[in-house]
């Protein structure tokens, strides 16, 4: 395996980890600004009025794009299988 392989192949990887991280991250973190906005305007400082709505989006957005990731990570041991030759040789 050449350096530029490998560079390759862990590019790749982290780029489709970075993806599926921020599907799942972007949500919650919109529904956190949401709910802190609404926390400051009302002056509730309630911790539970933030976790809850987060963990529900989470939740939401896992079980959402739960398919599509599992199709990216199929997709990418499918082309790891691939070039196995070329990495062992």
């Amino acid at each position: 395996m050449t350096p530029e392989m490998f560079v390759e192949l862990f590019r790749e990887a982290l780029w489709m980890v970075l993806i599926m991280v921020c599907a799942i991250i972007i949500p919650s973190l919109l529904i956190g600004l949401v709910v802190a906005i609404f926390q400051a305007a009302t002056s509730i400082n309630e911790q539970t009025l933030s976790f809850l709505p987060r963990l529900i989006v989470t939740l939401l957005a896992l079980m959402l794009f739960a398919h599509w990731m599992t199709q990216m990570l199929m997709e990418f041991f499918f082309s790891m299988i691939e070039r196995l030759p070329q990495v062992l040789y």
